[in-house]
């Protein structure tokens, strides 16, 4: 027996590891020659590659590969040119005074507005009414009384699925409504949805309900990756209600799994015509992933609104993802940073910014703005998680303040500037949400919600124990050691 695997060994280092290195090559030079990945993440995999061949190889493999982007997301970037001739309209009217319902707005954030229309195609709605949610349990029964309520048609597009209770709750939910004759359509990720067994859906499919998935996982045979994963959270009942945030759909979410409750989270619903953008966001990408029929831009998602004088809240509705040639999450955060005259309140579960969202904290930080960020207490993706400490513990330096959230866990990706706009969707604050995945975030120029959403976030200061340097200076050789290790590799995380 020892002899076998002496020449297992011998076999392996003659010809496995010399045809892995010559692999990795070929890898080596697609990255630096073909993809032309950032200087950052280019150092980091060629690392990878050389000194850890093996381990490298099968991140590259599974991970790291982008040389079929364009070619992948060509059919989706066909459906993208809808908005532009209402776009170029909008922009004419932001500093013509003809949006009177953006007289409280400065001339800064119509900027930001303006900049979101160029690169991201944003419109700009102002007849909006929002209502917050920081508990699963209260989102998902604002949900499920809203599918209980649908006439026309049902949108719901989540990053996770689970066969728990809160899933099967959903989607009895959906399948009632399918039955009734509501068109009821269910865009999964490949990768976070993949859970659910085929029996799962049976009944929703039964019952005439429509599902598709977003781009093969990594178990995928052809195209086996993790990355470009849709980590977007999008709800729209009948054109006319919209939910956006950080919850997905599973129990964890609603504090029903001890190891992370209670989970503390962000969404909001939203009533006018930024569920318009909603809509248009989910038509996009239904069309990409379902082999089935495609869905026209028919008049019957696209109701409207009532105009109320109790919606008057103005509203850009901001996606993100490797198919855009810009990084307008990435850019929408940086422009709220630098417009910040007072605080920046950030909550992330991962913080792994890039160069330009360290030096615009870090120069916000010392120019007098109150900065803080808050992230979790305990990790559910180590990496990830001692990666962040490590940009953290440099921030401080600058007069950053940071935190962890003791109870529970929290998920929420937010930013509050001042009391004068917010961020809250599926973005986090991480290179991940910046390059990989598909986000999508509700930036609302609103001082009530601003108000609110701060409130929230002093409260959560209550349970946090705050990140000095003192603090981080007193932990033990090995989590410094993991810091240190999670940050070299952090650009492939």
């Amino acid at each position: 027996m020892i002899i076998i695997f002496a020449d297992l060994i011998e076999f392996a280092n003659d010809f496995i590891v010399p045809i892995i290195y010559f692999i990795n090559m070929l890898f080596a030079l697609t990255v630096v020659f073909i993809e032309r990945k950032s200087p950052t993440a280019t150092t980091a995999w060629l690392m990878a590659l050389f000194l850890l061949p093996v381990i490298g190889f099968i991140l590259y493999l599974f991970v790291g590969q982008s040389f079929h982007r364009d070619r992948m997301f060509r059919v989706k970037k066909e459906y993208d040119e809808a908005m532009t001739n209402l776009i170029e309209s909008q922009k004419k009217d932001l500093f013509s005074h003809q949006i009177p319902q953006l007289h409280t707005v400065s001339d800064a954030y119509k900027r930001m507005m303006l900049m979101l229309m160029e690169s991201n195609r944003a419109i700009v709605t102002t007849d909006n009414a929002v209502r917050i949610f920081t508990d699963g349990n209260d989102k998902f029964a604002a949900l499920l009384e809203a599918i209980r309520k649908a006439e026309d048609h049902i949108h719901l597009e989540y990053y996770i699925l689970k066969d728990d209770e809160i899933g099967r709750e959903v989607f009895s939910a959906l399948t009632e409504r399918a039955k009734a004759g509501v068109t009821v359509r269910f865009l999964g990720d490949g990768l976070g949805a993949a859970g659910p067994k085929r029996s799962f859906f049976a009944p929703y499919l039964e019952a005439g309900g429509e599902l598709a998935f977003f781009f093969p996982s990594l178990l995928h045979i052809r195209h086996p990756r993790i990355n470009y994963r849709n980590h977007r959270k999008i709800a729209v009942i009948d054109g006319k209600i919209g939910f956006i945030g950080g919850f997905n759909i599973g129990d964890d979410y609603l504090s029903r799994v001890p190891e992370w409750a209670p989970w503390r989270d962000t969404a909001v619903m939203v009533e006018g015509h930024a569920v318009s953008s909603m809509q248009i966001r989910f038509i996009l990408d239904w069309n990409y992933a379902s082999k089935g029929e495609l869905i026209e831009f028919s008049p019957r998602y696209f109701p409207g609104s009532n105009d109320s004088a109790e919606r008057l809240l103005p509203m850009q509705v901001v996606s993100g993802g490797p198919d855009t040639y810009w990084n307008p999450i990435k850019e929408s955060y940086l422009k709220l940073i630098s417009l910040a005259t007072e605080s920046v309140y950030i909550q992330t579960p991962y913080f792994i910014p890039d160069e330009s969202i360290m030096d615009a904290l870090r120069m916000a930080a010392l120019s007098g703005i109150d900065v803080r960020i808050m992230m979790p207490s305990k990790p559910d993706h180590f990496f990830v998680y001692w990666a962040g400490y490590s940009y953290i513990a440099q921030l401080l330096d600058a007069g950053v303040r940071a935190y962890t959230y003791d109870h529970g866990f929290i998920h929420a990706k937010t930013i509050v500037v001042d009391e004068a706009a917010a961020s809250v969707g599926s973005a986090n604050w991480d290179v991940r949400s910046f390059r990989l995945n598909f986000e999508t975030n509700a930036i609302m120029y609103d001082h009530q919600i601003a108000m609110v959403l701060k409130e929230k976030y002093r409260l959560d200061l209550d349970v946090c124990t705050e990140l000095t340097p003192e603090r981080l200076a007193a932990l033990p050789w090995m989590i410094k050691l993991k810091q240190s290790v999670s940050r070299l590799f952090s650009p492939l995380l």
